[in-house]
């Protein structure tokens, strides 16, 4: 028998465990292959495709996260591999095999596994790179298809890249085997294990850091994150890592102790064998719920990103066009009626048309007198039933004012966490006369484009807002005119025809990007997504494959006890109730870790931007259970099968 023969039986003799190892190892080299596709193509390089340079520096950032983790993903499987053969190299020293002929056995089997898994991603890119061409060039709006090509650099990169990285891990773990005697190898599988034991004081600890890294969570802002950010990376980490090699141990004692549960059917057998299953698997079930939680916050500020986009867009520029105009008959922006023949002469219409009248503010300062925000802070006063009427076009809260009051209305939630606004009357001069105002609750949100002094709005009620009125000139008045075109997303041309016509002079006094700031944020969320759904879904495959050949591992191990079982008198339906009771447990606690982190993390995610982002982090969480769902399925089934024929 040769060397290459011995290798290839190896390889189809541990299949089952490598099965799961290489489909990993293949999608790897496909998600790679096709960024690489992307990446040296010829008229990405050239630069022939519009808005394809930004794409390229994600795409070659992917790489670089995809080679890393493939490094340490692989580096555990090969060590995971190696230590359940240690048997069967201790057969092969005794039988007159040197360490150098070990090793070069190993070197062979991972050679035969990089070239086929090599070859088989890069078939599958060179297959479905066509679709990926297409899909980007959607996302980037590109007139033309980008062609498809084989950039001869991506395969290269690629098969050299890999093949280097399988023969370093299989060096660096092969290294282990050498150093190893006979005895140790060959007494590796029977030895009996130790009663898994716990520390009480690290199970504590393991609860204080991530109860007090998921308070700082919830309370993380603008204004702390530089201070909370990495520390609560630390004590997640700390936490999570304790939790499953002492809190878990801690759990299954607390559990064995509870006589009414621990003597109920076959709960015995599950929570005996579980305390062995979780010590033997803390790291890698740790390892599992960090890399569920990377995935699921990564996965859910992506969607967040993609769909919140439009709802910032939209609170930032309240009408499609939007302009300020000195004076109640002036119109030295644009005058309204050209607005609206240039929207109606494109075939568009109209969904609604405001016009706010204001009174500028010469000066605001707190109600004792002192600076309110800064120097140069400027509002303008309207009155209630003015505001109203816009808010009730917009579907915004509308606004009860009581006489001698008034509420503060911002643009931007985002203010909240930065102006002072611990007061709770002011002072407005208006005309050079000072008004003293309680002040109500502030709002957040712009009902009319947020420039020149309409940036800040005061509402008062009717009566105080014409007393001030008619001490005001119209020529002083401030007018916030607004078009919210239907079916705006379309009307960028109009919007441009719009903006031609402004005067110069007074761009500052107009908002007409909407559109156009819409259609960067679709683009580059969807880019993000596109972008960064291989990557999740690298990962997804990554973790749930480490349980899955760590399951099979000890596969011989719990066909030799459930054997035992079945010759005291256990029957094949109990076999199966405990086999999924141990197999869920290991496919779905460190799930369950993982979502509890990502909820937390959605909720500092949340408190960043001021919105609620419950809805797509649920999104994300449900769509993650479903697939987990599946790839336990599987693994159950195929591990069910297997113990069910040693059992018989």
């Amino acid at each position: 028998m040769t060397f290459r023969s011995l290798a290839l039986s190896g390889i189809r003799g541990n299949w089952r465990a490598y099965s799961a190892f290489f489909l990993s190892s293949v999608f790897s080299v496909f998600v790679f292959y096709m960024y690489a596709s992307f990446i040296f193509h010829p008229d990405v390089i050239n630069g022939h495709i519009e808005g394809a340079a930004g794409v390229r520096q994600g795409m070659v950032a992917c790489e670089y996260i995809v080679a890393i983790f493939s490094f340490f993903f692989m580096l555990y499987a090969n060590s995971a591999f190696l230590k359940t053969r240690k048997k069967e190299f201790g057969l092969f020293t005794l039988f007159g095999m040197t360490r150098m002929q070990i090793r070069r056995m190993l070197m062979l089997e991972s050679i035969f596994i990089a070239l086929f898994a090599i070859a088989v991603g890069i078939g599958i890119g060179m297959l479905l790179s066509k679709l990926f061409f297409m899909a980007v060039a959607v996302l980037l709006k590109v007139t033309s298809p980008i062609p498809f090509v084989v950039p001869l650099k991506a395969v290269l990169f690629t098969v050299v890249g890999f093949f280097l990285l399988f023969i370093l891990l299989t060096f660096l773990t092969t290294l282990r085997i050498g150093r190893t005697e006979i005895v140790e190898l060959l007494k590796e599988a029977s030895k009996p294990k130790k009663l898994p034991v716990f520390s009480i004081w690290l199970s504590v600890l393991s609860i204080i850091c991530l109860g007090s890294a998921y308070a700082m969570a919830y309370t993380m802002n603008m204004n702390n994150i530089v201070f909370y950010i990495l520390p609560i990376l630390g004590l997640v980490t700390i936490g999570t890592y304790f939790l499953f090699t002492q809190c878990s141990i801690a759990l299954i004692r607390m559990a064995q102790r509870n006589k009414a549960l621990f003597y109920n059917r076959t709960n015995m057998i599950i929570l005996s064998q579980m305390a062995f299953k979780l010590k033997d698997n803390a790291r890698i079930l740790f390892m599992v719920s960090i890399l569920s939680a990377v995935i699921l916050t990564a996965s859910g500020t992506f969607y967040v990103y993609a769909k919140g986009g439009r709802e910032q867009v939209l609170s930032q520029t309240p009408q499609t066009i939007g302009f300020v105009e000195n004076g109640i008959d002036a119109h030295e922006v644009i005058h309204p009626d050209k607005v609206r023949d240039l929207i109606q002469g494109d075939g568009f219409e109209l969904d609604y048309e405001v016009s706010l009248a204001g009174i500028p503010t010469e000066k605001v300062q707190k109600g004792d007198g002192s600076k309110l925000l800064e120097d140069d802070w400027h509002a303008t006063v309207v009155s209630e039933s003015d505001y109203n009427h816009v808010a009730v076009l917009k579907e915004m809260p509308e606004l009860s004012v009581e006489p001698d009051r008034v509420v503060m209305v911002f643009p931007y939630k985002e203010q909240s966490d930065m102006l002072d606004l611990n007061f709770s009357s002011i002072k407005v001069q208006l005309n050079g006369k000072w008004t003293n105002l309680e002040a109500d609750p502030f709002r957040f949100g712009a009902i009319v484009a947020p420039v020149q002094s309409f940036t800040n709005v005061l509402v008062v009620d009717d009566a105080q807002y014409k007393k001030l009125a008619a001490e005001t000139p119209k020529s002083k008045l401030k007018v916030a005119y607004g078009f919210e075109i239907k079916g705006w997303e379309n009307a960028q041309d109009t919007v441009n025809k719009v903006r031609a016509q402004i005067n110069p002079s007074y761009e500052k006094a107009a908002q007409t990007y909407r559109v156009e700031s819409y259609l960067y944020v679709r683009q580059t969320s969807a880019l993000t997504m596109f972008i960064g759904l291989f990557v999740s879904f690298l990962f997804f495959i990554a973790s749930g494959s480490m349980l899955y050949f760590k399951l099979f591992t000890e596969l011989k191990e719990d066909q030799a006890q459930f054997r035992a079982l079945t010759r005291i008198g256990m029957a094949a339906n109990e076999v199966r109730r405990i086999v999924v009771a141990q197999v869920g447990m290991i496919f779905f606690i460190p799930v369950i870790v993982g979502i509890v982190h990502t909820f937390f993390a959605m909720k500092a995610l949340g408190n960043l931007l001021l919105s609620d982002v419950w809805l797509y982090a649920g999104v994300v969480v449900g769509i993650y259970i479903v697939m987990q769902t599946l790839y336990f399925a599987v693994a159950c089934s195929n591990y069910m099968r297997r113990m069910l024929q040693a059992a018989v």
